[in-house]
């Protein structure tokens, strides 16, 4: 298995997001999501959701599959949205997913690709799961963004912004060639539908001093140019799954150890239990309305 990062007991909620002056970022995600997401659906799956920060985005989806490899992001997901029953909560790992093929009209994965050591094994399981012409919004961080550029030709950085490898500044976070980046989604399966850049104003200096509103209005406007250059720190992409097959009609979840698609359904009303895979007898805990795939039990 690669290298995983693990927010498992971090206060992502509180520290990074609620205390540390990051409401120009969220509100501009916000932006480029409501223009990229098809606004309603059957089933969703948010892939690295955290503690459920852009949830609110899927109100138009019947049935919202928040996942996350850390245990304690789900338990917060859960104490800041509820315990809805279009909420199903999943433990697991992007490299595996406990899901059947072709279960998800739409998918999301937003700040997560930045940390996968292997970007191709993890968009296959993505274009597994996502149903024929289904549409994921997925956001990357950006090697060839301006401030890199400038560092380099300034030679403040060794690193060169157009050198399509991918960039390792700190273990498990990587920035990506949109290029490269690119070309792994189409590997992939995926056809790149539209690109909007993010973040055009993330700088200390400029978010003291303006106000949150003129700088997420201004990035509003930025974000339109995504299909001709990307020279921001953070590109979301909207991208169509080219595959054969139809939506999955019957099953949901799959044994992440032995890819059985026989394992029973979500059970939001069932009390902590077990869900035993018929062909490799593991076990896999649904407890306190979570269901855990990453160890399996018993």
């Amino acid at each position: 298995m690669p290298r995983i990062c693990d927010y498992e007991g971090s206060k992502y909620r509180t520290e990074f997001w609620e205390t540390s002056n990051r409401r120009y970022e969220d509100q501009v995600e916000r932006v480029a999501m409501r223009r990229l997401l098809p606004p309603s659906g059957r089933r969703i799956l948010e892939v690295g959701a955290g503690f459920g920060r852009l949830a609110d985005l899927y109100a138009g989806y019947e049935q919202v599959v928040l996942m996350d490899y850390a245990r304690s992001q789900m338990e917060e997901a859960q104490r800041y949205l509820g315990r809805q029953s279009r909420f199903v909560f999943v433990v697991a790992d992007v490299y595996r997913l406990p899901f059947v093929d072709n279960l998800f009209d739409t998918l999301t994965m937003v700040r997560v690709m930045h940390h996968l050591v292997d970007v191709p094994a993890a968009l296959a399981e993505l274009h597994r799961v996502i149903a024929p012409d289904g549409v994921a919004v997925l956001e990357h961080a950006s090697k060839r963004h301006l401030k890199a550029i400038l560092r380099w030709l300034l030679r403040l950085q060794h690193w060169n912004p157009f050198d399509p490898t991918p960039h390792e500044f700190v273990e498990l976070n990587f920035d990506f060639h949109p290029a490269w980046m690119r070309e792994k989604m189409q590997a992939a399966g995926f056809r790149v539908l539209n690109t909007r850049t993010v973040s055009h104003f993330r700088i200390d200096l400029l978010k003291r001093s303006l106000p949150t509103a003129w700088l997420v209005w201004l990035d509003s406007l930025a974000q339109l140019t995504g299909n001709w250059w990307q020279l921001t720190p953070s590109l979301f992409l909207q991208v169509q799954a080219e595959k054969d097959g139809i939506p999955a009609e019957q099953g949901f979840f799959r044994c992440p150890a032995c890819g059985s698609p026989n394992l029973p359904p979500p059970l939001p009303d069932a009390g902590d239990t077990v869900l035993h895979c018929p062909q490799c007898r593991r076990g896999w805990a649904y407890r306190d309305g979570i269901y855990d795939f990453k160890t399996p039990v018993g």
